[in-house]
């Protein structure tokens, strides 16, 4: 039997490509695989947490959408949803609204000439059962950990500003 071995003290960051993380960054690297991770794992949420809610056919893309024209409760054009969502393709949001309207969660409309959708008492409706779920399941599990909502909070501002410098670079690799 070949004998074990030895369990290195420092494994050094967690990534999933070494060679990204043999660059001047390595702690980008470790932040792109567990926001990768993040990622999928809140997308898994999402739909279950919806299917859960008796809405089992939608996508990641569909729950949010549905969730940002619940917002404030006001009409939304499909420009502020891509905007506030940071969403470059709008054919797949256009394709979203169009489901959402279909299932009728919500409604298309008009501001002036500029379509607008706004969410129906059952859109509320579901966007109600899927917060009931949302506390019962996932806030109060993380608030047991006892992780600082402020903690948190200060996570979610580090990332906001992370995306606008992967927008950039974006910018700046579409122009090579």
């Amino acid at each position: 039997m070949p004998e074990p071995k030895p369990f290195p003290d420092d494994l050094g960051p967690i990534v999933s490509s070494g060679h990204l993380a043999a660059g001047a960054m390595p702690a980008l690297s470790e932040f792109e695989f567990a926001m990768s991770m993040t990622v999928h794992a809140f997308h898994r949420w999402m739909v279950r947490g919806m299917a859960a809610g008796g809405l089992p056919d939608l996508s990641p893309l569909d729950v949010l959408v549905l969730h940002n024209v619940n917002h404030r409760g006001k009409a939304k054009r499909l420009a502020d949803i891509c905007l506030v969502l940071n969403i470059e393709d709008t054919h797949l949001v256009n394709y979203a609204l169009k489901k959402l309207e279909r299932l009728k969660l919500l409604k298309a409309g008009r501001k002036g000439k500029e379509k607008t959708v706004t969410v129906t008492p059952a859109g509320e409706e579901a966007c109600r059962a899927y917060a009931r779920i949302r506390e019962q399941l996932l806030v109060k599990s993380i608030l047991a950990t006892g992780v600082d909502p402020a903690r948190i909070s200060e996570i979610a501002a580090a990332m906001r500003s992370l995306s606008g410098q992967y927008d950039q670079a974006a910018r700046a690799a579409a122009s090579l």
